[in-house]
């Protein structure tokens, strides 16, 4: 299915003429410099093609005959290589010699009695050519181990795009050139369902994070154990040579390095890459991008208008109308494909693949963003997959910050699998963010959105309805969960501890406390409540007011508790005590910030900015 889905999208891409797509035995691959050749075979000129409008010249991306697959051995490539097989020359192979002839000899056979002018100023310059002549002009010691090419002197065309050298690459395809047919006969395709000549190894995939930077594989039989009925290689899993040309390839297009490219992105170890059903080009690309903006909405630095745009989908989606209305290329029928790829040595993993319309990945996506919500809202823009899956990792240094190589590579699929899929959250995410939060104390929005989450989903996809078991939006000072209420209650101490220590406070309770305080409330809670009568003492005598507003909230949430702390607290009750935490601490600041702008206001009204500085 998922080989077969690809292959149908490279034809589409074909037909469409995809800018940087190449057709069949050919491949984009990094090409520095350009060997000029005279008719005689002389090289008369090198030409560089390196790209140097970045801080660094790098190699330019070049459609040319696609590269063997070279494991241990010496296989020439067609009309271009490196300079260790086309010059015999090199910085680092210590076999310098016996890809150079290896070069010779596969080009003399493969382009002999070939009457084109540039094939034949090929084979007359690799039948003079002796690597010390290298180091003369115009070669130069920066070509050592870089890829090269070859043109025809006052010509344009390079030698690989001559119409020849083509008719002989198509010829080398074929099945007499295939040094595996004798063992690999025509059998039926698994992609296509033709009679076709089976492929003995998949052209390497590239651009995987992870994975072996000459490429790895998702159909490989390298090994003895892995064949069957004694088949060897390509032969335990038929595909053609065609289909294996056509995954892979559009594969390595949807995964190339491009900052324009927003078919692509990462989430945890995994490498995803998404796509259109869509013949219109046009449409294909609305499709596209619309589930590039809900999956990755961060990415742009265009926040603004980007959080707009997501708000207005969100809109439109949940009032039930059409996705036209926004845009009348998208198509909610339109089938989309997302597929995440993980390293696993020299092969890819598949960590998910799915098939779905675009309408109902909107939905699941809207869901999930609704599953998130918190008040007030704990981010600008809404947050991408991979900025989730960054908060279950550890938070070090100040301010807290997150490393992508702590991310928990299973956790983060899963996550991405719940959110595509609609089913729950895995149950591992709500323990590892609230054993982050105990013990690194980042108790950020990110985090208690992510246990509102994954509380929510769980009630509501287990059709649970039990009153006051849904996490609230917003603070809930009617709700009566034990979890929640300690959270609020540690807010409103820590809040008694800032405002009465100011600037002096060199570690709060929540630095020093917040973890025992979350899971074994009845040890700590006592102890808290006695030592903020301290801090009460010192508020009452400088803001009057504002002791009586915290005095009011302890009281009020300790009214609703049983009638003693309870000695531990389960998993999902610690996530909602850092939901209530959140709540009530960002409720502090709101208020905070408002006496702020009173005590900004007119000379008319000091009497009325005092009361509600002190509320």
């Amino acid at each position: 299915m998922i080989l077969e889905a690809l292959a149908h999208q490279y034809q589409r891409l074909i037909e469409r003429d995809e800018p940087g797509l190449s057709p069949y035995g050919y491949s984009p691959e990094k090409i520095s410099y350009a060997i000029v050749l005279s008719v005689d075979g002389d090289p008369v000129d090198v030409q560089s093609l390196l790209d140097t409008s970045g801080k660094k010249p790098v190699p330019q991306s070049m459609s040319v005959p696609q590269p063997e697959k070279r494991t241990s051995g010496i296989k020439s490539n067609f009309l271009w290589d490196k300079t260790s097989y086309v010059l015999g020359v090199s910085a680092s192979s210590k076999r310098t010699t016996e890809e150079h002839e290896a070069f010779k000899a596969f080009h003399a056979q493969a382009l002999a009695g070939d009457t084109d002018p540039g094939l034949m100023a090929l084979l007359k310059f690799l039948g003079k050519w002796t690597p010390e002549r290298f180091a003369s002009a115009p070669f130069t010691a920066d070509m050592l181990d870089a890829n090269v090419i070859f043109k025809l002197d006052g010509e344009r065309q390079y030698l690989h795009a001559r119409p020849a050298a083509q008719t002989v690459r198509a010829r080398l395809l074929g099945p007499a050139a295939d040094a595996g047919a004798e063992t690999a006969p025509t059998q039926r395709c698994l992609v296509s369902g033709e009679l076709a000549d089976v492929a003995r190894l998949h052209p390497a995939i590239k651009g995987v994070n992870g994975a072996q930077s000459s490429g790895a594989s998702i159909v490989s039989f390298n090994l003895e154990a892995f064949n069957s009925y004694g088949k060897s290689q390509g032969d335990n899993a038929p595909v053609s040579e065609q289909a294996a040309f056509a995954y892979t390839t559009v594969l390595n297009h949807l995964l190339r390095r491009d900052p324009h490219n927003r078919q692509r992105l990462s989430v945890g170890d995994a490498s995803v890459v998404f796509w259109a059903e869509a013949q219109d080009p046009e449409q294909a690309q609305s499709n596209e991008d619309l589930l590039a903006m809900l999956l990755n909405p961060d990415s742009k630095s265009d926040e603004g208008q980007e959080t707009e745009k997501i708000r207005r989908v969100m809109e439109v989606v949940a009032k039930g109308r059409p996705l036209a209305e926004l845009d009348h290329k998208l198509d909610e029928g339109t089938r989309m494909f997302v597929l995440g790829l993980a390293p696993n040595a020299s092969r890819l993993s598949i960590r998910y693949w799915l098939c779905d319309t675009l309408g109902d990945l909107v939905q699941r996506l809207r869901q999930h963003a609704q599953d998130l919500n918190l008040e007030p809202s704990p981010w600008k823009t809404a947050p991408s997959v991979w900025r989730l899956a960054l908060a279950t990792a550890p938070s070090r240094g100040d301010p807290p910050k997150a490393k992508a190589d702590d991310v928990p590579p299973l956790l983060a699929g899963e996550l991405m699998r719940a959110i595509l899929t609609g089913g729950r959250y895995p149950q591992s995410l709500l323990t590892n963010v609230v054993m982050r939060m105990r013990s690194d104390g980042d108790i950020s929005g990110v985090r208690a959105a992510l246990c509102k989450a994954v509380l929510n989903r769980d009630l509501r996809l287990s059709h649970s309805n039990v009153p006051n078991k849904e996490v609230p939006v917003s603070l809930d000072v009617h709700s009566t969960n034990s979890g929640y209420l300690l959270g609020r209650l540690f807010a409103v101490l820590e809040g008694a501890q800032r405002l009465a220590l100011g600037s002096q406070v060199n570690a709060t309770i929540r630095d020093r406390y917040y973890g025992s305080a979350s899971a074994t409330p009845a040890l700590v809670f006592p102890f808290l409540l006695r030592n903020t009568q301290n801090h009460m003492s010192r508020i009452r005598k400088d803001k009057p007011g504002a002791a009586i507003n915290i005095e009011r909230d302890i009281q009020e949430v300790i009214d609703k508790l049983p009638g003693e702390f309870p000695k531990h607290l389960g998993m999902q009750d610690q996530g909602r005590f850092a939901i209530g935490y959140y709540h009530q601490a960002q409720a502090r600041f709101q208020k905070a910030d408002k006496a702020d702008a009173t005590s900004n206001g007119s000379n008319d009204t000091t009497d009325t900015n005092k009361q509600g500085g002190a509320q």
